[in-house]
């Protein structure tokens, strides 16, 4: 009986052990895309661009809030070091702003904070 007991009580501890290792090992949610930093940084160029482009364009002020929100719900896919996500922290603020100037109707300001983010957000490269 002393015997048994040893057994499973290694047994237990050897299956506890591997199912924390494979949690621990695992990338990403099921069925979630990931990026790379880059990519995702190119991405949030992308859309910016697009927003920016609305703007000249005379799109209604939802459509251009609509397009600042999609690039700062990308602007969150940058995962790198800490370096990295301060400064995206802080190009995040911009188009927090823009998003603010679009809805009061202001889309000249809103262009300025667009220009300053672009900015920004091309630097994150330098810093991965």
């Amino acid at each position: 009986m002393k015997l048994l007991k040893n057994v499973v009580l290694c047994l237990f501890m050897a299956v506890s052990v591997v199912g924390v290792s494979t949690t621990a090992v695992a990338e990403t949610d099921a069925g979630r895309v990931t990026y790379k930093p880059t990519d995702a940084i190119n991405m949030v160029g992308t859309k910016i661009k697009e927003a920016q482009d609305a703007i000249t364009a005379g799109k209604s002020f939802d459509d251009v809030v609509k397009i600042i929100k999609e690039a700062k719900d990308l602007g969150k896919e940058i995962n790198a070091n800490d370096k990295v996500d301060r400064a995206r922290q802080r190009a995040s603020q911009h188009l927090s702003k823009a998003i603010g100037m679009a809805k009061e109707q202001d889309l000249k300001k809103a262009a300025e904070h667009l220009d300053v983010a672009a900015k920004a957000f091309a630097e994150l490269k330098s810093l991965i």
